[in-house]
Formats: structure tokens, C-alpha cells, sequence
């Protein structure tokens, strides 16, 4: 889209952004960090797990066409009046088989990091069901099946929506963005990564339970575990013997004994 751009603030943010590997922490905030030891998730949090999935863990498999949206993703599409128009700035889904959406409940597209409640969507583009998990039912079933439609034409193909009423339910009121990301990485990995091809795979969460706090201390040691290594890198890159260090050109020089003490 070119001109005046309506999501300001939220999606400027976050939506293109890129992160290498090594680099993936570097996207948070003290404000982000803090929301997800214990407060309610930001978009920048969310966006960094899925960031985490994609390059950590659905690298393994190549052969996978699964694309995990982001926060700002979705948000533009459930706020766009005709998602045609975002073809261009959204990625191509014509091999893709499953999508994952977070779903946020804020509709002010003046408004970053808005809203007050998270759920996730899973699309299956080859069966044409909209699945949506929400630990706190009904609160987003407007904002999901908003979404699913517009996912559907952007498809050409509309979507059943199937809410998963076994979804399984938060205890407090600050919980759903880790249920988003706990959930994801379930469904993921321990459905649709590890199913056999002529496996049918079950969706439902009936008997499965989140435990939230053991899922924020995850994503803080996994978090704690990318910056400890990128201070290894930087300290070894900034060796001038190093032959990958672009900016040494000749080795240090001595200093003067007397400002040894």
C-alpha cells in the first residue's frame, strides 16, 4: 500500500521486521520482557515467540509450508476493509497448508499495543477450516470470525469457523498472550510437524492443560539463552585476529606500561 498508512504506531513497529537467528531477542523491550515474566503479552512479545518457532524449530522442516502471521498481520487484517488490498504486503499463501494467527480484540488503529485480550486462530488451508482456540470464551469470537472471513477471500476459499470449545480456559485476567504462544508451539509442533501424511490430525485440546507460569519462565530462559550468546559473539567478533571482523585493519597496539597498575 503506498499513502497515507491508517495502522500508524502499532504496525510500524512491528509489521516486516526480520530478525536474524542470532539477533531474535534484540526486537524486545525492557517493556516486553516484563509483560511476559508477568503482565499481559505485547505484540512485540508475541511476534518474538512466533520469530523463535519459525527460526528455531520449523527450520528442522523444510518440506513444511506453514506460516506463522504476526500480531500487526493480523490486526491489519481484521481492520481492512477489502484484504485484497494487503496482498502485497502479506505473504504468498498459494503453497501454504496452515496459518497461525494471534487475534487481538483492539479495533482503534490509532491505538499501539491496544486491546485487552489475545486468543489464536489456525487456519488449514488445505481442509478450509478456521480453528480458534480462546482461553477466555467468548471474549474474541467477533475479531476471530472477522478475521477467518477475510482470510477466506483472501484464499478464494471461505472458511469453516470451528470454535474449539475445549480450548483450554485462563484463571486470571493476564494470562491469554501466554496461552497464544504456549498453544502455537503445541499445536505446532506436536500436531501438525509430527503427523504422518495419511494421518488425520486431531485439533482438539480436550484434556490438555496450560501451565502459564512454567510457559513464561520458558520464554524468559529462552530468552536470557539469546542474549548471553550474542554477548559471546559480539566478545569474539571484536577480536582484530578474527578474519570475519570487517571493521579491524591492523592488530592493537601496546599501551604504555605506566597505565598498567
Amino acid at each position: 500500500m503506498s499513502g497515507f498508512h491508517p495502522f500508524k504506531g502499532r504496525v510500524s513497529r512491528h509489521f516486516g521486521e526480520s530478525l536474524s537467528p542470532d539477533d531474535a531477542y534484540l526486537s524486545l523491550t525492557k517493556l516486553d520482557v516484563d509483560s511476559i515474566r508477568n503482565d499481559w503479552l505485547t505484540d512485540n512479545a508475541i511476534a518474538f515467540w512466533e520469530e523463535y518457532l519459525e527460526h528455531e524449530k520449523l527450520k528442522a522442516y523444510p518440506k513444511a509450508s506453514i506460516s506463522l502471521l504476526r500480531p500487526s498481520m493480523s490486526f491489519m487484517l481484521m481492520n481492512t476493509a477489502d484484504p485484497l488490498t494487503l496482498k502485497e504486503v502479506l505473504p504468498n499463501f498459494s503453497t501454504t497448508t496452515h496459518i497461525f494467527l494471534p487475534i487481538n480484540d483492539c479495533r482503534n488503529v490509532e491505538q499501539p499495543e491496544g486491546g485487552s485480550h489475545w486468543s489464536l486462530l489456525v487456519v488449514s488451508t488445505i481442509d478450509g477450516v478456521a480453528f480458534h482456540y480462546d482461553s477466555l470464551k467468548p471474549a474474541n469470537d467477533a475479531e476471530a470470525r472477522t478475521v477467518a472471513k477475510k482470510m477466506g477471500e483472501l484464499l478464494k476459499c471461505p472458511l469453516k469457523f470451528v470454535d474449539m470449545d475445549d480450548a483450554p480456559q485462563q484463571e486470571n485476567g493476564s494470562d491469554c498472550g501466554v496461552f497464544v504462544c504456549l498453544l502455537m508451539q503445541h499445536l505446532l509442533l506436536k500436531r501438525l510437524l509430527m503427523a504422518d501424511e495419511k494421518e488425520k490430525v486431531s485439533m482438539s485440546m480436550a484434556g490438555r492443560n496450560v501451565n502459564a507460569s512454567s510457559g513464561r519462565k520458558e520464554m524468559v530462559k529462552i530468552i536470557d539463552g539469546f542474549r548471553k550468546e550474542g554477548e559471546r559473539r559480539r566478545t569474539r567478533s571484536a577480536s582484530p585476529f578474527r578474519k570475519d571482523n570487517p571493521r579491524s585493519k591492523s592488530p592493537p597496539r601496546i599501551g604504555d606500561e605506566n597505565e598498567i597498575k
